[in-house]
């Protein structure tokens, strides 16, 4: 099967599966979507979603956030993974929002990628989810899901080289919504240890499958 037939396929079989794909993580703003995201690094969406209403709560505005010491946040995210280092890289965030960017997050790349704790994926995914652009942010699950499918060269060791790839051939105005249908895939039915591949819709089609 060809490259192209091979998205093309996943494209439209995934898109049945997951009609409305979104991320799970709650929030009503970019800051508070930021937040997420930079909690949500080696950490579950449930967890993040556990944490953030007493967290926004206490912080509701990123100059809030930005007044507050890391010891101040850290009770708030002690339950997530590296709690030290997050509450850390969020207080910076924030005051660098502030003090850079007028209080409004900045909504380019090299702008994000420039706060502190905020990496490549982080900033993708605010692309992607807050502003309505098309991107492929590239977490465990799509780097893992991409490479199993085929989808990707197992060459792509990166999360940077399995980017490249996916962009080059999913149908750009269905890049966000293909970065959703892989984590929900990558969560529910591909998942890291023992996947279902009985339930998978691709398991025709899938390099990994022996169905």
């Amino acid at each position: 099967m060809k490259k192209r037939e091979l998205y093309d396929l996943c494209s439209q079989r995934l898109a049945k599966e997951y009609p409305a794909a979104a991320t799970e993580l709650h929030f009503s703003s970019p800051y508070e979507l930021l937040v997420a995201v930079m909690l949500s690094a080696q950490c579950t969406d449930k967890r993040v979603n556990m944490v953030t209403p007493a967290l926004f709560k206490a912080f509701p505005t990123v100059q809030d956030m930005a007044a507050a010491t890391p010891g101040q946040i850290f009770p708030f995210v002690r339950s997530v993974s590296y709690p030290n280092a997050k509450s850390e890289h969020l207080a910076e965030m924030a005051r660098m929002v502030c003090e850079r960017f007028n209080g409004e997050i900045p909504q380019t790349m090299d702008e994000m990628v420039s706060l502190p704790g905020v990496g490549r994926k982080t900033a993708n995914v605010m692309l992607a989810v807050a502003f309505g652009g098309q991107a492929m942010p590239v977490d465990t699950h799509v780097f893992r899901v991409s490479h199993r499918i085929g989808l990707v060269p197992e060459s792509c060791t990166t999360p940077l080289s399995v980017e490249k790839e996916l962009v080059k051939y999913f149908q750009h105005d269905r890049l966000s919504d293909a970065h959703h249908w892989l984590i929900l895939h990558g969560r529910y039915v591909c998942t890291a240890r023992a996947p279902k591949c009985a339930a998978c819709c691709l398991n025709d089609i899938c390099r990994s499958s022996n169905y």
